[in-house]
């Protein structure tokens, strides 16, 4: 049904003149109720009036603002921050500042662990930078007062005679500073310090290692060294034992004992002048030359072994015409037993054939000869003293053989370091 009112799309639009034309008026036409509409007041009042009665059509949900979640939020959790009580807040506050005071505490006592290491090193003359732990809580307040409750040192390496010390821990108590702020610390003054020294195994291997000389311990007080010694061109097996004590207040003694060199299974040298002392041939070389008549005969040729042995010249004489004196003599326990007890290192330069024909070199038991026992107990020897401070006093308080090595306690005191 056209409205009485729509004007035909065909026909021409009216003529109003120069006026400029409302939009509104076409709106209006094309409605086809009884609502006639004839400028934009009259529309919104007809709208009013609409919504008023509940005529209509179905109309929208009026609009709200929308609502975001992370504004709302921020808002609701602001919401319950406010509603917290003022001493909760303030001590949340006061954690945070406790937070930063720790930080900053923290901060400069590793800044004095380094700066105290660096000089260490540089003072001691040190293969590297020890490792400085200051102890106590909080450390600013304890610089103010120029006194540290304790000062941790460890230095890895430490030169002391022929052996490098593995460690050196040192702890000193109630240090007191003289400084002037963190970074101008001129030296420090130390009533008290307790520490210990650790002598490893495994640098007196490795640093006596020309011997290929193993050092275990043994007890408490006890080292045993096993290994190979080069003399005269030819690797003796080396067996000793070390007793460790202490010398006096600042150094440690050794004794070595039980020291002997095995030439193969010919026979074994212990230095020294004992009766046991000597070069002798093993029980199994005696046996072989009791039943080798060739080397029987060699060694009693020579006069001063034939007397040794019990044998006078003419006694001697007989044996060595006979073969059946020779064996009834080698065969006997008696001679085997005397075989063993020779020591042959008093035959090395005057009958260097015979010691041949036994299978003994000559220059090695010309060079045995030299080897007593004091050269070879310096070279197995782990003493050591510790340096005297210039200031103060160290002592040694107790030596005890571990596992790992030999552990020296130590205690000193009223010690300098630096300007003090």
């Amino acid at each position: 049904m056209r409205s009485p009112h729509r004007t035909d799309q065909h026909e021409p639009a009216p003529d109003h003149g120069d006026a400029p034309r409302n939009p509104y008026d076409e709106l209006a036409a094309l409605d086809d109720g009884p609502l006639e509409v004839t400028s934009l007041e009259d529309f919104f009042d007809a709208d009013t009036a609409e919504r008023a009665t509940g005529e209509g059509d179905e109309r929208e949900p009026e609009w709200t603002p929308p609502v975001h979640r992370r504004g709302g939020r921020r808002r609701r959790g602001r919401g319950r921050l406010s509603g917290l009580p003022l001493v909760v807040k303030a001590v949340a506050g006061v954690a945070v500042l406790a937070s930063f005071v720790v930080l900053a505490d923290r901060w400069a006592v590793l800044y004095a662990e380094h700066r105290a290491a660096d000089a260490l090193e540089d003072r001691l003359d040190l293969a590297a930078a020890p490792e400085v732990e200051i102890g106590g809580f909080p450390f600013l307040t304890q610089l103010v007062d120029k006194r540290l409750d304790s000062v941790r040192v460890t230095v890895p390496d430490v030169a002391a005679d022929r052996v490098s010390l593995a460690k050196v821990s040192a702890t000193a108590h109630d240090v007191r500073l003289d400084a002037e702020g963190l970074t101008s610390v001129r030296g420090a003054r130390v009533p008290r310090l307790d520490g210990d020294v650790l002598l490893s195994f495994a640098d007196l291997n490795r640093e006596l290692g020309a011997s290929q000389v193993t050092f275990t311990g043994e007890g408490r007080d006890r080292v045993r060294a096993r290994g190979t010694l080069p003399v005269a061109g030819r690797d003796l097996r080396l067996r000793a034992e070390a007793t460790i004590q202490r010398d006096g207040e600042r150094g440690i003694a050794t004794r070595i004992g039980g020291m002997r060199l095995d030439i193969g299974d010919l026979a074994t040298y212990r230095p020294g002048t004992g009766p046991s002392d000597g070069l002798h041939l093993t029980p199994g070389a005696a046996a072989d030359l009791a039943r080798e008549t060739r080397r029987a005969k060699a060694l009693l040729s020579v006069p001063a072994i034939a007397k040794r042995l019990g044998l006078s010249d003419a006694a001697a004489r007989a044996v060595l015409g006979d073969d059946g004196e020779l064996a009834a003599l080698t065969g006997s326990p008696r001679f085997a037993r005397e075989a063993r007890n020779l020591n042959l290192i008093d035959l090395a330069l005057d009958n260097p054939a015979v010691l041949r024909d036994l299978g003994l070199d000559p220059d090695l038991l010309d060079a045995l000869s030299r080897l007593t026992r004091p050269v070879l107990a310096d070279r197995l020897s782990l003493s050591f003293e510790l340096p005297e401070p210039e200031h103060g006093s160290m002592r040694l308080r107790d030596v005890r053989v571990e596992k790992d090595g030999i552990r020296v306690r130590l205690t000193g005191s009223q010690l300098a370091v630096g300007g003090s």
